[in-house]
Formats: C-alpha cells, structure tokens, sequence
C-alpha cells in the first residue's frame, strides 16, 4: 500500500486522470477504474467514485501491488545548464526566448539538452520545483514553436497556471505577432492572405491551395511591411488561425519563402542555418478575469532579440 497527501497541484482533477498520472501509464485505465470499485483505492480512509474531484490535503490510499509504481521515475536535469532568456517572470509563469535550434521537448534522436529541461533545472535551482514533492505535476510549456524557429514560449510554474492559461490559448484569448523576413520584393505593403491547409504527415509538411479540398484547413494569415531591402523584405505577421508551418507555407506560396527556409523554399547561399521567422509579440486580451492569470489581461510581452533583424 501508498498513500499519498494531495497538494494545490495536484488538486482540481479527477481521481482516474491523477491515478493515470501517477502510474506513467504502467496501469491500464480499466485496472484503474476496477480498483476503485473494488475500494482498493480510498480517499480519507473511505470510499471514493471515479469521477472525485481531489482536494488539497486529502489522503489517497492505493492498494496496489508496487509493480505499477516502477514507472514513477523523476526526470532527472542535474547536468543541464538552465540557459534561459527570460523575457519575463511571475511566480506563476514564465515567458522564454528560445533560440531556433533549441528543442523543446525529448525527440526521435534523443535530444536531452531541451527548453523543457532548461526550464525544470533553472525552477530547481530557485527552489521553485522539486520533483520528489510532486506526485502528478511537472512545469510545463503551453504553447510550442518549431525547433528551427526562435520567439516566445510560456511555460506553467504551477497546475492552476498551466490550466488557465491552456484555456487561455484555446480560447484564442492572447494574440500572436511575429518578425519574418521574406525573399523578394513585396508588391503590396501589407495584405490579408487566405487560403486552405493541407496537411502531409508523412512528408512532416503543409501545402497550401486557394480552394478547399478532403482534410484541408481553412487559414489566414496577415502581414505588414515593415522594411524592405535590396531582395528582402522584414515583415510584421499575424496569424489568425494557427496552423502546422503556416506563415511558412502561406508565404512561400505567394512566393516569398523565409529567408534560409530549406522546407518551404532554399537555404542553399542564404547564409542562414534557420528560417528567418521570430515569435516576438504576445497580447492578452479579454476573457480570463475569473482564472489565476487575470492580472495578464491588457498586457503586452515584447522580444525582438531576433537574428535577421
């Protein structure tokens, strides 16, 4: 038997989904829900309902065999460098800079040295995070940029934070501009571009038509000029929907691909190793007065600590 004392992170969600959390995965969601019935699993001593919503402070007793907890590893970032740019810091989130060729999550060729591992060894060093206090939570990233691209990311410091703002982002309540800069002179100094998403997944990219088509996605996309040069052009752009390689795709497909953009266009003499394309602008707007993240409506986060700029 464990038995485990749920804190503020661990509280506001079901029973099945934190048992879930708790095993990594070792224990089928069927098991789970056959335990609970079974009163293998209590909270405060007594019988729980799949469906409990926890609450700080309570008691949760497993009677289960230790087989299903060898799973529960903590992640282990003792030798990662927490190099971070903070753009900014509150002791519910943060906002990052990444660089472009950071990885942000462990991928297929075992990248260790990730945003995410950064983030969780930088938190350890303040004393903001430490794995063996936490049964189901693990700061977390809300939103995600491609590898090669450079810009904001915000990442949860807490589980309250990281439902608010995943809300937030769902819910289209924060505004994302970037920094592009494009090959070409454009034509027109600033345009609402339109047009339909195709996504290949086998391909890992997105091909973009003027009419609809089986599994597309309809997408807008805006830009302003903001400086042309000789065969360049430094573009301000507004996604309004947000889809897979978007402002890549979408501009390359009225021909103007991102500078050093390999994918979508050519890199080949460009003298750049990655797309010049930077998430440097977010706005929060209305909404969310009702979350822990009220205080960020109206506000601005800027970083044009972009390379091509």
């Amino acid at each position: 038997m464990k038995s485990f004392v749920i804190n503020e992170n661990d509280a506001g969600q079901r029973l099945d989904k934190f048992m879930h959390k708790l095993m990594k995965g070792a224990m089928p969601t069927s098991l789970i829900y056959k335990y609970i019935r079974k009163k293998r699993v209590k909270v405060n001593g007594g019988r729980c309902e799949i469906g409990y919503i926890l609450k700080s402070g309570d008691l949760l007793e497993l009677y289960i065999n230790d087989e299903f907890f060898t799973a529960d590893k903590k992640p282990d970032f003792s030798r990662i460098k927490p190099d971070l740019d903070i753009v900014y810091e509150d002791e519910n989130i943060i906002l990052i800079n990444k660089k472009a060729g950071v990885v942000v999550h462990d991928d297929d060729i075992g990248s260790r040295d990730t945003l995410v591992a950064r983030l969780l060894s930088y938190l350890a060093q303040k004393g903001e995070y430490n794995p063996e206090n936490e049964h189901s939570f693990v700061p977390a990233l809300c939103n995600r940029i491609d590898r090669n691209t450079s810009g904001i990311v915000i990442a949860a410091k807490n589980a309250a934070a990281l439902r608010a703002m995943n809300d937030i982002i769902k819910h289209r309540m924060v505004k994302k501009t970037y920094l592009a800069l494009c090959e070409g002179v454009m034509e027109k100094k600033s345009e609402v571009l339109e047009g339909y998403l195709f996504k290949n997944s086998k391909k890992n990219r997105v091909f973009i038509t003027k009419k609809p088509q089986k599994g597309s996605q309809k997408i807008t996309t805006i830009y302003r000029v903001l400086e042309q040069r000789e065969n360049e052009a430094l573009l301000e752009v507004e996604l309004v929907t947000g889809r897979t390689h978007q402002i890549r795709a979408h501009l390359a497909s009225i021909g103007h691909p991102l500078c050093g953009d390999g994918k979508y266009g050519k890199n080949a003499g460009s003298g750049r190793q990655y797309q010049a394309l930077h998430s440097y602008k977010l706005e929060f707007t209305e909404g969310f007065e009702s979350t822990v993240l009220s205080y960020l409506k109206g506000k601005t986060f800027v970083s044009e600590n972009a390379d091509f700029i």
